[in-house]
C-alpha cells in the first residue's frame, strides 16, 4: 500500500482518531479538576480560586498552546468520526441479509457516530455559553467585592493588587478588565492639590515655589496607561446560568433547562467514553491478553467518574442557588 493510500485509508483514520481520543481525554482530566473548584470552595474563596484559574486557562502561554491542540483534536476528532462513518457505508452500501448486531458488539460501539454528534453539540452549547463570553465578549463583568475595611468596591487584578472605586474614579477608568491611568484627570486632580496649598499658604517661599512650579512641567509629561488587568468573573456567570432564578421573561426555567442539557450530555458523554477509551488503544494496537482486561475496566471506570463529576458540578450549583 502507497503511503497516500495509507493515509486515506480507514486504518489511518481509526489511528488518527485514538490519538486525538485520548489527549481529549486527558483535556477532560485537567478540565474538570479547574471546574471543581466552583464546588470544593464556595463564597469569596471559591469565586477568586476559580477566576484566578479561569485567567492562568486563558493568558498562560503553554496552556494557550495546549488550547489550540485541543481546539484542534475536537475538530480533527469529529471530521475524521464523520469520514469514517461514511467511507464504512460505502464500503457496503447493500445491507446484509440477516443480522444480528448485538451479537457482535454493544450498543455503545454501533452509537459511536450519533453519540459523538451529540457530544459535538454539547460542546458548540458549551462553548458559546462560557468560551465565548470569556475569550471574545465584555458581557462578563470583573471580579469585584465590597470592603468593609475600606467601605468601598474593590477591584481584584492579577498581580494581586487591590484597587477601589474611588482610586479609578479619581485617576482611571475601566475598559473591559483593563484598569487604566488617565492622565487628565491624575494632572486635575493635583493641580487642584497645588490650588489648595498655595491658597492656605499666601506667604510661600520662592524655593518651594519652584518646586511646585517643576512638579506642574512634570505633570505635563504624564500618559495614559493601562496600570493593571483585572479578572473576569466567570464565578458568577456559571452560577447565575445554572441558578433557580436564571428565568426568562415568560417564566421558563432557563436554570433548570440548562442543569438539565449538562447532565444529558455527561450522559451521553459517558456512553461514548465506555467503548471509545478501550477502542483508541485497540486502534493504536496496544491490545494484550493480559493486559486488555485492565485497560478495558479502566476505560469504563473512567467513563463513569469523571462524566459523573462533571454532572454533579452543576446539578450542585442548581440545587444550592
Amino acid at each position: 500500500m502507497s503511503k497516500s493510500a495509507f493515509i486515506k485509508s480507514s486504518i489511518a483514520k481509526k489511528y488518527w482518531m485514538a490519538l486525538t481520543g485520548l489527549f481529549l481525554c486527558l483535556f477532560l482530566v485537567g478540565h474538570l479538576i479547574g471546574n471543581l473548584q466552583l464546588i470544593v470552595k464556595t463564597g469569596e474563596e471559591g469565586r477568586r480560586a476559580f477566576n484566578e484559574y479561569a485567567y492562568f486557562m486563558t493568558h498562560n502561554p503553554a496552556i494557550m498552546v495546549l488550547s489550540y491542540l485541543t481546539y484542534f483534536s475536537i475538530l480533527f476528532h469529529a471530521v475524521d468520526g464523520i469520514a469514517l462513518f461514511i467511507q464504512n457505508k460505502k464500503a457496503r452500501p447493500v445491507s446484509y441479509a440477516y443480522t444480528k448486531p448485538s451479537a457482535n458488539s454493544s450498543l455503545a460501539s454501533r452509537s459511536m457516530a450519533l453519540l459523538g454528534t451529540l457530544v459535538l453539540v454539547f460542546i458548540a452549547t458549551h462553548m458559546s455559553n462560557f468560551w465565548w463570553k470569556m475569550k471574545v465578549s465584555d458581557e462578563v463583568p470583573m471580579h469585584s467585592y465590597y470592603s468593609t475595611s475600606s467601605q468601598d468596591t474593590m477591584y481584584l487584578t492579577h498581580k494581586g493588587e487591590q484597587i477601589s472605586t474611588k482610586q479609578i474614579r479619581e485617576f482611571g477608568e475601566i475598559k473591559g478588565t483593563q484598569l487604566i491611568f488617565k492622565a487628565d484627570k491624575y494632572t486635575a486632580s493635583m493641580e487642584r492639590q497645588i490650588v489648595d496649598i498655595l491658597e492656605q499658604n499666601p506667604d510661600i517661599s520662592e524655593n518651594d515655589l519652584a518646586l511646585i512650579e517643576e512638579q506642574k512641567q512634570k505633570l505635563k509629561q504624564y500618559k495614559d496607561e493601562i496600570i493593571a488587568e483585572g479578572y473576569k468573573d466567570l464565578h458568577t456567570v456559571v452560577m447565575e446560568f445554572f441558578s433557580k432564578n436564571n428565568k426568562s421573561d415568560a417564566g421558563v426555567p432557563l436554570g433548570l433547562l440548562g442543569m438539565l442539557f449538562y447532565v444529558f450530555s455527561m450522559a451521553v458523554l459517558g456512553f461514548h467514553l465506555w467503548h471509545g477509551f478501550a477502542s483508541a488503544f485497540q486502534s493504536l494496537g496496544l491490545n494484550h491478553p493480559k493486559y486488555s482486561p485492565m485497560i478495558s475496566m479502566i476505560g469504563k471506570g473512567f467513563a463513569v467518574v469523571i462524566p459523573l463529576l462533571f454532572a454533579i458540578i452543576p446539578t450542585l450549583i442548581y440545587l444550592n442557588s
